[in-house]
């Protein structure tokens, strides 16, 4: 089984798996809370979607201030 996008994709945009799954995991919920708010229905999951944005380069992974 082939997965879109490919892993290596994936961490070429950020550093790490671990990184990874929280970025990927916050822009999720973003979509689906932007999407509850208009009432919007998605047509993939926002999962999906936000798996896509990470590869793409359009979400960018912020380093934790503390």
């Amino acid at each position: 089984m082939m997965l879109y996008p490919a892993m290596k994709d994936l961490l070429a945009q950020v550093p790490s798996r671990y990184m990874l799954v929280n970025v990927v995991a916050q822009r999720a919920r973003q979509i689906a809370s932007e999407a509850e708010k208009t009432g919007v229905p998605l047509d993939d999951k926002s999962v999906s979607i936000a798996i896509r944005e990470v590869a793409e380069g359009k979400v960018i992974p912020q380093a934790d201030e503390d």
